[in-house]
């Protein structure tokens, strides 16, 4: 049934999908085609944890960015504008 590591082929997807599922409940499943890692299967708590991790590492503008981190990114630009004119 299971292989070593939770890996199936597209084939076993195909074949065994209601076991594959049961499994991907449990832990991430990976799911090959020709050998090499095409899908990841993982329940909905995993997903939407990493989802929640990716949203903090977001890009913000300059509207949202914190007092201090604004006035750092001012000297920033301030002392990049200063060795130009040098």
């Amino acid at each position: 049934m299971p292989r070593s590591g939770g890996s199936y082929s597209t084939s076993d997807l195909s074949r065994k999908s209601g076991d594959i599922i049961a499994e991907a409940l449990r832990h991430p499943v990976t799911i090959t085609q020709r050998n090499k890692p095409r899908l990841v299967l993982l329940n909905i708590e995993d997903y939407e944890r990493l989802m929640k991790q990716s949203d903090r590492r977001a890009t913000g503008t300059i509207e949202t960015m914190s007092d201090e981190l604004f006035a750092e990114f001012q000297n920033a630009v301030e002392t990049y504008a200063g060795e130009d004119e040098t």
